[in-house]
């Protein structure tokens, strides 16, 4: 089974919307893995670079209220899954980003802006880590020395997509 979880990387802004994950401009390119390059290029968010080792080291993104709205587009989180990313915690999602994390096999995680305050104000080093259960609902967050607990519900369906890999995978095993 695929885990989920590693290095947080910590963008603490709502309304990230999908072209600044991935500019409309790189949406040509023939493959996933021609957007490596191009994650959250367009991200402007004091003390963020979009070519620094937090981000090519993360594996959870961490932010705010309605993260991914804007363009319906997969290219969206493919961006986030050929960069090593399998899960983003937020307040809230956009609707079509959300299902699309699903689709693709990765995690996107609500949480009340009271479990995601007490996150942000324990991840000051940068070296903060977040281990996912799916199964039990549940990720943990450890970072300055400190380990701490935060359960999230899926639904069973989502659940059942991001336990086969992504939709194409739980169709083959179903269909």
């Amino acid at each position: 089974m695929k885990t989920f979880g590693g290095p947080a990387l910590f963008l603490d802004r709502s309304d990230i919307n999908t072209d600044e994950i991935i500019p409309a401009k790189y949406l040509t390119e023939i493959t996933k893995e021609d957007l490596k390059p191009y994650i959250l290029e367009d991200l402007k968010l004091p003390g963020f670079d979009p070519k620094g080792d937090k981000l090519k080291n993360a594996k959870v993104v961490v932010s705010r209220a309605n993260f991914g709205c804007g363009s319906s587009r997969e290219h969206a989180p493919w961006v986030f899954e050929v960069n090593g990313i399998n899960a983003v915690i937020a307040e809230s999602f956009a609707r079509i980003f959300r299902q699309n994390m699903f689709n693709c096999g990765m995690m996107a995680i609500e949480l009340p802006k009271a479990d995601l305050d007490k996150i942000f104000a324990q991840a000051d080093d940068g070296n903060a880590r977040i281990s996912i259960d799916i199964e039990a609902g549940t990720l943990a967050l450890d970072a300055n020395g400190k380990a701490e607990s935060f359960s999230f519900e899926i639904s069973p369906f989502d659940k059942a997509l991001v336990m086969a890999g992504g939709w194409v995978d739980y169709a083959d095993k179903n269909y």
